[in-house]
């Protein structure tokens, strides 16, 4: 059994299963999904009436293409949906997080890790959830870029406390 002072210990949690989640998903009041859209410009709205008609409160954006880092919202009153978007250092990066109009007082923080790792923290009735979005390098790149984005995942996902959730696409 672990002391309090190795919660968080990246060691002790990456030798432990996974069973924060079991028997969460269905008992969760909403939906989290991924989504590579390829490049958000001009495409919003049509991922926000999308996101909507399948009523996913949380959705992580790979390849925003989009410059800056900032949120946004979109859609009509009652099934809008605030974008946080943060710009990675080549065109086709880019990620971002969707988060329904309903959800958005739970947010808690949204931290950008890296280039490609973004972290929502949001306070529901169970806990934390950490909602870690994500945008994997291609087999285009180099393996040290795969090999230190695996490593920084591996270290941001075992350093989250066992009494949170945590969920990655």
């Amino acid at each position: 059994m672990p002391t309090q002072t190795e919660v968080g210990n990246p060691s002790w949690n990456a030798a432990q299963p996974c069973a924060r989640a079991d028997g969460l998903w269905k008992s969760w009041p909403f939906q989290v999904g991924p989504w590579n859209v390829d490049s958000l410009t001009g495409r919003a709205g049509e991922v926000v009436e999308a996101l909507s008609d399948r009523k996913v409160a949380v959705a992580c954006i790979q390849e925003t293409r989009w410059k800056g880092s900032s949120c946004k919202l979109y859609g009509a009153k009652g099934q809008r949906y605030k974008l946080l978007w943060m710009r990675g250092e080549e065109r086709s990066d880019g990620i971002g997080v969707f988060v329904r109009e309903k959800w958005m007082d739970s947010v808690v923080s949204v931290e950008r890790q890296s280039k490609r790792v973004l972290i929502l923290r949001m306070a529901l009735d169970d806990g934390l959830l950490n909602v870690l979005t994500v945008y994997a390098p291609h087999s285009g790149k180099v393996e040290e870029e795969k090999e230190s984005f695996w490593n920084e995942m591996f270290h941001l996902v075992s350093c989250i406390p066992q009494n949170e959730m945590a969920v990655s696409w």
